[in-house]
């Protein structure tokens, strides 16, 4: 039995255009009225989540920031939270400083998102509702990055990565959420890892759970779960790895998985 069903939201539950997928929406409504739970899992923040939490109607915790925090977000209560190293804050403050021309870095502190660049990719980014992007103080000759005050969650490298291929961080777990965003999170901050803390703290076993993603940022939050799927129109690594395949975002990925969930 599929207790809880796990989603990403980006090109998995939710289009291009920001919407939810209508089918998808009523039948994960379908899903809770007969008893299941839904949690989001996303790369996104509190701010830019909340949204969808409360379209849906939730009540459980979200996995946000690809699993650098879980918070239950009736309350703000944080249920889990990780933070990258200072080693590693330090480390990537020096690849910072020396990103090839079509790379822009957001760097998220606290519920600060910041940026020292202003471009159409990060014009881009805001506009999907990912959040408001500010400068960060004056580095007081350290750098841009030099005074940002507080623990960082993560950093976005956001624009043409190519140059970024084999890129490493040490103390840093680097995944890619989109062709044209690579995270870096605080190490063993993972979608995956998340959900096995959140399961065990809500007392719900792994093989009940069924979670569904299209980016490789999902590979192991659907490894996880009991039932792994991946949307048609995802990427391919994770289509190879799922245990199922349904169809694409926008023809109602998330309401497959649900009559697969309900039917078992």
């Amino acid at each position: 039995m599929i207790r809880w069903i796990v989603t990403d939201l980006d090109g998995t539950l939710i289009r291009r255009d920001l919407a939810m997928v209508p089918s998808s929406r009523a039948a994960l409504r379908r899903f809770q009225a007969a008893g299941g739970e839904v949690v989001i899992a996303t790369g996104r923040g509190e701010r830019s989540a909340r949204r969808y939490y409360e379209e849906l109607e939730l009540s459980s915790g979200a996995i946000l920031y690809n699993g650098a925090r879980t918070v239950d977000l009736r309350t703000d209560a944080v249920l889990r939270t990780r933070v990258l190293a200072e080693e590693a804050w330090a480390a990537l403050r020096v690849v910072l400083d020396r990103l090839p021309e079509g790379v822009y870095p957001v760097v998220f502190s606290g519920h600060d998102e910041l940026a020292v660049h202003d471009v159409p990719e990060l014009r881009e980014y805001e506009r999907r509702g990912n959040g408001s992007l500010r400068r960060p103080p004056d580095g007081n000759g350290n750098g841009p990055w030099g005074a940002v005050a507080g623990a960082v969650t993560k950093c976005m490298l956001i624009g043409d990565l190519a140059a970024l291929t084999g890129l490493v961080i040490p103390g840093a777990t680097l995944v890619r959420s989109a062709d044209s965003y690579l995270e870096v999170l605080p190490a063993g901050a993972t979608k995956g890892a998340a959900l096995r803390e959140l399961a065990a703290l809500r007392g719900v076993r792994l093989e009940e759970i069924a979670a569904i993603g299209d980016n490789p940022n999902d590979l192991d939050m659907i490894g996880v779960a009991g039932l792994g799927a991946a949307v048609g129109d995802g990427h391919p690594d994770v289509r190879a790895a799922a245990d199922v395949v349904v169809g694409n975002c926008a023809d109602g990925a998330v309401a497959d998985l649900v009559e697969l969930a309900l039917a078992g």
